[in-house]
């Protein structure tokens, strides 16, 4: 069992409060996206258009929300920028897509007459 518990505490408010916010920016499916890709190594944006047919300008809106919350950050290298996941970003993602996974597999099971 969890140690965890949800309490009315200012404290517990907050972090509540940040996981609301947290939750909001992964939850925009371009943004998802692009954290999927993220997951495989440091791309560009060019790279990344490329995988989530999106445009340029929309793609670097998106990534400047993600590195101001700190789950990506940029490398300049000529007139390419560069991004990859930070550390607080690689546990953001695995547990997202961990999650998917449970989920997908939770679906099967009860799809093919198992419990859930």
């Amino acid at each position: 069992m969890s140690s965890y518990s949800c309490s009315s505490s200012v404290s517990e408010s907050k972090q509540i409060i940040a996981l609301v916010e947290l939750l909001k920016l992964v939850s925009e499916e371009n943004r998802l996206k692009m954290l999927c890709v993220l997951r495989r190594g440091e791309h560009c944006v060019c790279e990344i258009m490329e995988n989530v047919k999106m445009s340029q300008s929309l793609i670097s809106h998106h990534l400047s929300e993600l590195k101001q919350a700190g789950i990506v950050v940029d490398d300049k290298r000529g007139l390419r920028v560069y991004y990859s996941l930070t550390d607080k970003g690689k546990q953001i993602t695995n547990s997202l897509f961990s999650i998917l996974k449970r989920v997908a597999y939770t679906k099967v099971s009860a799809d093919q007459g198992g419990e859930k």
